[in-house]
């Protein structure tokens, strides 16, 4: 019983250390690279790019291996060219213990026709309400994007990119919706989400 004991502690002290390890690789590879733009907090330098601050460990990992072998185009491709797949983990899981924030949105009526989008879609064209996929609050899943308090700006790109096509991967679906919806739509839904907490 004791060496049984004694196993299991150890086995624990191994899996802190490598728990550790990749938690200090992850801090050394965001200073030195991910801070400029997504902050040391994820929270971002500049609505042009994504807050990963509460992001799914899962989705962050999936997105940089995307990056890495050219399924997503964009800056990151080099960014991401040399990472492992441990180093993706370990940066999926430093940038989901971060505590997301939203924005403060000043035009309520505006806000209420985004709510009204994300929670019912739009029958008229065929738009499928957002919270059947990424939930309630907006906090997606492990293969679905967290959205809630995202920035509007990176909202309302990533949506004319789905739309377009220029998003190269995950774009079935999300190219389906985007291409119904109206400029008008994408700056409410945007708005609406940026919000939410």
């Amino acid at each position: 019983m004791k060496a049984l004991l004694g196993i299991f502690l150890f086995s624990l002290m191994i899996g802190t250390a490598q728990a550790d390890q990749a938690t200090d690789r992850a801090k050394q590879i965001v200073t030195e690279k991910c801070y400029l733009c997504h902050g040391l907090e994820g929270e971002s330098s500049s609505a042009i790019y994504p807050r990963l601050a509460g992001q799914h460990a899962e989705y962050i990992a999936k997105q940089l291996a995307d990056f890495k072998a050219g399924r997503r185009k964009g800056t990151m491709n080099e960014m991401a060219a040399d990472l492992t797949e441990e180093e993706m983990a370990a940066l999926g899981s430093y940038f989901a213990a971060k505590p997301p924030q939203s924005h403060r949105v000043r035009d309520k009526e505006f806000e209420a026709v985004g709510y009204y989008l994300y929670h019912k879609g739009n029958a008229y064209s065929g738009v499928a309400a957002c919270k059947s996929c990424h939930g309630e609050k907006g906090k997606g899943t492990q293969s679905l994007p967290r959205l809630a308090g995202q920035h509007k700006r990176y909202l309302v790109s990533q949506l004319q990119d789905f739309n377009k096509r220029n998003r190269t991967n995950d774009n079935a679906v999300m190219h389906s919706i985007a291409s119904k919806l109206t400029e008008f739509e994408i700056q409410a839904l945007s708005n609406y989400i940026s919000g939410m907490d």
